[in-house]
């Protein structure tokens, strides 16, 4: 049997999308994954050893182009490949309207969450299966249910594993213990301050750690700058492809993260990795991992790196302790 995910964005979406895979692989082993991804996260589905093939999308860039030449032979060129693969059923676990669009190229049976479930209940007029799934749960468990509804079988969801391992690579010639500081985010009322970042990197270094962190803009790169000035032993990885920042997270001691991808990823990796939440609820779409743990700054307060590090440090024995 061949399924086609379609899962397009975002990072952490995709990442959530992770244990229902492997929920699948181990019940229904007779089934071939392949997956829709947006042409940026590509790499990240790679990261999970069920998937076969990657088909790519770009419709963020597409939508800025919607009229030119190039944008349709893509477009094209994606719908023939879709159809190519001969999918026995696409499971939109998505539920947006492009995403059922993007499912329905694929000229195949589309499963889905039912019109009560779905994150924009449009989307469940392109499908030919569609399944109850409360939207009060955790998108790791709904989409979970959403794969086992589909495909016939009980999810356990007594245990929470991904199913993925960090690329090869990593910091070379590094032998010490590492803390990947994630303070890049897409919004700035999810940013942690700059001065946080510091007192927590100095922290760090006071408990035997050595800070690692990286930047994607000019913006992100300024902070990292001032966390290596301020804490002159911090390794500052410079603006690199993806897969290499995913195999020097996937080999960190511990973590602490922004709300962003990232974060996600390093929970899905099994890291001890504390995400410091300003802005956003993280109840239904935080980190999920056996050593991951979630801070919130409540109304009109702030969340201060004395209590984050020790959270850290806190999941760091855990871990230690499991596997002594």
């Amino acid at each position: 049997m061949k399924v086609l995910i379609v899962k397009t964005s975002s990072m952490g979406d995709v990442i959530h999308t992770f244990p229902a895979v492997e929920d699948a692989r181990r019940k229904r082993p007779d089934i071939a994954f392949d997956w829709c991804v947006e042409e940026a996260f590509a790499g990240i589905v790679a990261l999970h050893p069920a998937i076969a093939k990657i088909h790519t999308v770009a419709i963020r860039r597409w939508r800025k182009h919607l009229f030119n030449a190039g944008t349709w032979r893509e477009a094209t060129s994606l719908r023939r490949a879709l159809q190519a693969g001969e999918y026995d059923l696409v499971i939109d676990a998505q539920g947006l309207l492009k995403s059922a669009l993007v499912a329905k190229q694929a000229a195949a049976p589309i499963a889905g969450f039912d019109r009560a479930s779905a994150r924009e209940p449009s989307a469940t007029l392109f499908y030919q299966r569609k399944y109850a799934v409360p939207r009060n749960l955790h998108a790791i468990e709904r989409t979970r249910r959403l794969f086992g509804l589909a495909l016939g079988y009980e999810p356990d969801l007594s245990a929470l594993a991904s199913g993925i391992v960090p690329p090869p690579g990593g910091l070379a010639g590094i032998d010490c213990k590492t803390a990947f500081l994630l303070h890049g985010t897409s919004r700035e009322d999810k940013k942690w301050p700059a001065e946080d970042w510091i007192e927590t990197a100095r922290l760090l270094v006071g408990s035997g750690m050595t800070p690692v962190t990286t930047w994607s803009n000019e913006r992100e790169k300024a902070v990292a700058k001032a966390i290596s000035k301020a804490v002159p032993s911090t390794i500052v990885v410079p603006r690199s492809p993806l897969a290499d920042i995913a195999a020097i997270l996937g080999r960190s001691t511990l973590v602490i993260g922004a709300d962003t991808g990232l974060t996600h990823l390093a929970s899905a990796f099994g890291l001890p990795t504390v995400a410091v939440f300003l802005a956003t609820e993280p109840g239904l779409t935080g980190p999920r991992g056996q050593y991951a743990s979630t801070l919130l700054a409540a109304a009109g307060e702030r969340l201060m790196p004395a209590q984050v590090v020790p959270e850290a440090e806190k999941l760091l024995a855990l871990k230690l302790q499991a596997s002594a």
